[in-house]
């Protein structure tokens, strides 16, 4: 995508901190992280990266006393959300910003059917008759691709597969057609067939509506497969962004190089295949710059 492409989201030197019994975590330290319109970034790093805790940070949804944003900006149509009030960022979540939890069968209501909890934030954000509201939850589930809608507005979350209830959960966030999509970890829980299915599903979205999409992973492979836009981040620190054919082909920082590494090269004959072994740390990063490799792994037939 274009340098020029306007930013849908722009965060910029944004610090978290969280106030433990054990003193203060720095969870999020200066990053910056733009999210370009009409494009999907890929916010990767491994687990206690930071990269939930910014996505959720942009919503102000980190949900605790101690969590606390220290410095930044989180731009959004050229505002900054920090200087929100709670009522004006009630407003933006739903209608301007939609959410994608990693787990779906806890972010629905296992009292309630999907029609009715698809119902109740569209009533919520645009003010409508029931049914308008019905309607329009129909059609959502129609966007996602949900098969036999019309019954499953009467089915309750226990009642679906992993897979159907993810497109429930991207349903109810684009029910309002947000201009961005915060999708956190949103196949983890899901077998290969199915990830695939959801995301190109959200690839479909980006496509059609033109939504913009800040997509939470661990997984080099959904970037490249869904991403237009990359940024690597851990332990708090964005060590690197741009395009993804530059972040994933051409990587400059060291960490980056040997994450990509360490990810496995199926496509090379039997003989030279490197798969990664589970019971031994490929590398460890110290600082900035210095990366040490440990002992090299043997190939695999």
């Amino acid at each position: 995508m274009s340098p020029e492409t306007p930013a849908a989201l722009d965060v910029r030197n944004l610090s978290v901190d969280f106030h433990t019994d054990g003193g203060v975590v720095h969870a999020v330290k200066n990053a910056n992280i733009t999210v370009r319109e009409g494009g999907i970034l890929g916010l990767v790093g491994e687990s206690g990266s930071g990269k939930s805790v910014t996505s959720l940070a942009v919503l102000r949804l980190l949900g605790s006393t101690r969590a606390e944003i220290t410095s930044g900006e989180i731009l959004f149509r050229g505002e900054n959300l920090l200087d929100k009030t709670d009522k004006e960022m009630r407003a933006i979540r739903g209608p301007h910003i939609g959410l994608v939890s990693q787990n779906a069968l806890s972010a629905l209501d296992p009292s309630f059917t999907v029609g009715a909890q698809l119902m109740e934030v569209i009533r919520l954000h645009q003010r409508v008759d029931k049914a308008t509201a019905r309607a329009k939850a129909l059609e959502a589930l129609d966007l996602v691709a949900l098969p036999d809608a019309k019954r499953r507005m009467r089915s309750y979350p226990h009642e679906l597969s992993g897979g159907q209830r993810q497109r429930v959960v991207i349903a109810i966030a684009l029910s309002c057609r947000p201009e961005l999509l915060l999708a956190d970890e949103p196949t983890t829980a899901l077998d290969a067939t199915v990830q695939k299915q959801i995301l190109d599903l959200l690839v479909d979205i980006n496509a059609e509506l033109g939504t913009s999409i800040l997509l939470v992973t661990h997984d080099f492979g959904v970037v490249a497969h869904v991403c237009s836009d990359d940024t690597v981040m851990r332990r708090g620190d964005v060590l690197e962004s741009g395009a993804v054919d530059q972040v994933l082909n051409r990587p400059q920082h060291p960490y980056t190089q040997g994450l990509m590494r360490a990810v496995p090269r199926l496509h090379l004959d039997p003989g030279t295949r490197s798969v990664p072994r589970a019971d031994r740390r490929l590398f460890e990063f110290h600082g900035d710059t210095t990366l040490t490799a440990t002992k090299e792994q043997p190939h695999v037939a």
